[in-house]
């Protein structure tokens, strides 16, 4: 599970047993974290100073009214991704809610005015001071929740944070903020502490708001992304490091990932409750260059025995008490944002903007310049999420999943299992990682796009659009473009006993340093329906299969799907598949144009 693991109530949970992983993947990239240092991912480091202590407290200090800068209002939203042309939208994979809100838009008229008028009784206006914004949070939760309207044009400056790391109090109750232009930051000479913080009993709505400025901290440490991915992937081991013509070269010396500050005090626990986290004793060293082995057999069940305890297997994903700088919505907790932006949030953890390990849902909503020291730099999923008309932008995540990231594999303690995310007429753009999945990183989870961009962003070992492993993938109406990594899968790379269709969409001008610069599929089940793979480069000194490259028993079928004007420095540049991996063409798909040849142990493809 997750680092630092709590119990919803703040206590320390037993650690779960090691469970068996399966092998991810890189190919020939084991050294290849020099080529893109700390800078290059648009200043990771901590942007302010942390100040001296003695700072915290349980009252916020008011502050004077203020007007919004310019860029952290809530004015500028995605209004969707570009729809393709001659598409249907209204088909089976429409918008509706998906994610297991209420839909209020089948009820009677008396009950839509009852509705109206309790949420008027149970409106409050809060003028521009932080202490009436606590003050009426802690009020809202001891009275069944509440309507909060912020103050228009107003800053609400957070100075100081609860003993728990939350710049406001727990929402425990039904509690809607709704604001103008309105933020909620935490000042720059604060302390470390997340904005907000969902507790399993708690449902938050947000309107209007940009969530500012979040900053979390891990302890100490180095860790290096090749590092925590080796341990899943023979190649990586074997490999040494390949210099490459292209991207540039990499410095002599590989990048660690260091947090910016060390934590000064023991890790603050997630919920607000009486109990502390115990802290990470004995942590686990980074993974060993061995796979994985199996440590404890799975716990049989059994009427007439009890399942001991310490080897049970918890039915929910943690957060610990790192994740979710910006929002986090422990499980059980469920949250709506709506036209807002969360911005320039750190975590020390997982998810930078938002870390949901409940059920979360974005409509119209920016998600920008937030930054994670493991993953999830825009945001963190292990539970029920859902994006819709949304763009999520320039975020990075040191070990993958720059834009989002839907699980992550083992880094101290264990993985965390990916949940369910659907994501649709979205733009993922322009988010970076150093390690998988530059737009997209799903481990052991379900991903759906319909209608949604993956542009321009990069991965450094694999799959700069998106990367996925033990997963099942879903893409229509998609387009995967200008994703780079200087190892395999720029546009896709699906490995490990994945499922992955794509439908109607276009993998195209995606580039890699070493194979599949439009899709790498490794053991895995791929399928590619009325879709277009094109003008891909597998551009480094043993680039192959600028279009795709099938590989360890990799099943690929491609049904009315161009394969065309793709490159690769060796051939092939169309379609290269491995010996024991399958490629089915049916007769209405075409593969030409490729240079230097077209296929490779493809079955009727010269």
């Amino acid at each position: 599970m997750s680092n630092d693991v709590t119990t919803t109530d703040g206590g320390a949970m037993a650690a779960p047993p090691t469970r068996r992983r399966r092998a991810l993947w890189v190919a020939g990239v084991a050294g290849l974290t020099g080529v893109v240092g700390l800078a290059a991912l648009g200043g990771v480091a901590a942007r302010d100073d942390k100040p001296t202590s003695g700072r915290a407290s349980d009252a916020q200090p008011s502050t004077n009214r203020q007007n919004v800068s310019d860029d952290g209002g809530a004015g500028e939203n995605a209004d969707g991704a570009k729809e393709n042309s001659g598409q249907d939208p209204g088909d089976d994979w429409s918008g509706d809610d998906w994610s297991g809100f209420d839909d209020k838009s089948g009820k009677d008229d008396k009950s839509s005015k009852d509705d109206k008028r309790d949420e008027k009784d149970r409106t409050k206006q809060v003028p521009c001071d932080t202490d009436k914004l606590i003050q009426e949070i802690t009020f809202a939760n001891s009275r069944d929740g509440g309507v909060l309207e912020l103050a228009k044009g107003c800053t609400y400056n957070l100075t100081r944070t609860d003993e728990y790391g939350n710049g406001l109090p727990v929402i425990t109750e039904r509690i809607t903020l709704k604001g103008d232009h309105t933020t909620i930051g935490r000042d720059s000479s604060a302390d470390y502490f997340r904005i907000l913080n969902v507790a399993p009993s708690g449902d938050l709505t947000l309107k209007g708001l940009s969530i500012k400025g979040g900053q979390t901290i891990e302890r100490g440490m180095n860790v290096e992304p090749a590092t925590v991915w080796a341990p899943y992937s023979t190649s990586v081991r074997s490999a040494t490091a390949t210099p490459l013509a292209t991207p540039a070269a990499a410095p002599a010396a590989k990048p660690t990932v260091t947090a910016a500050k060390p934590a000064t005090a023991t890790a603050k626990p997630v919920a607000a409750a009486a109990k502390p986290v115990a802290a990470a004793a004995a942590a686990k060293p980074v993974a060993a260059a061995a796979k994985p082995t199996v440590t404890a057999a799975k716990p049989v069940v059994a009427a007439a025995k009890p399942v001991v305890a310490a080897a049970a297997v918890p039915l929910v994903e943690e957060p610990s008490a790192n994740d979710g700088a910006g929002v986090l919505v422990q499980p059980g907790g469920r949250a709506e944002i709506i036209d807002s932006e969360l911005l320039y949030n750190q975590s020390g953890g997982n998810g930078g903007g938002l870390a949901n390990f409940g059920t979360a849902k974005l409509s119209k909503t920016t998600v920008a310049h937030n930054t994670a020291f493991f993953y999830g730099g825009g945001i963190f999923n292990a539970g029920l999420l859902q994006v819709d008309e949304s763009k999520i932008k320039d975020n990075n995540a040191i070990i993958g999943g720059g834009g989002i990231a839907n699980g992550g594999a083992e880094i101290f303690t264990e993985d965390v299992d990916g949940g369910s995310v659907w994501v649709y007429k979205s733009e993922i753009s322009d988010n970076r990682t150093l390690g998988f999945g530059g737009g997209v990183l799903d481990v052991e989870g379900t991903t759906t796009l319909h209608e949604t961009t993956v542009t321009d962003n990069t991965a450094l070992l694999a799959g700069g659009g998106v990367a996925v492993a033990d997963s099942h993938l879903n893409l229509k109406k998609v387009t995967v473009a200008k994703n780079s990594t200087a190892g395999v899968g720029g546009g896709l790379a699906v490995a490990f006993d994945s499922a992955a269709t794509v439908e109607d969409s276009w993998i195209k001008d995606n580039t890699a340093g070493f194979f599949g610069a439009g899709l790498y599929n490794e053991d895995s089940v791929t399928t590619l329906r009325d879709s277009e793979v094109v003008g891909n480069r597998a551009v480094g000194p043993l680039g192959s299969g600028g279009g795709i490259y099938n590989t360890d028993g990799g099943e690929l079928t491609l049904q009315r799907t161009k394969v065309t004007h793709n490159f690769a420095t060796l051939p092939p540049g169309g379609i290269s598949n491995g010996l024991g991996s399958f490629v089915r063409l049916d007769d209405k798909s075409v593969v030409s144009a490729n240079r230097p040849t077209n296929c490779l142990n493809v079955p009727d493809c010269f």
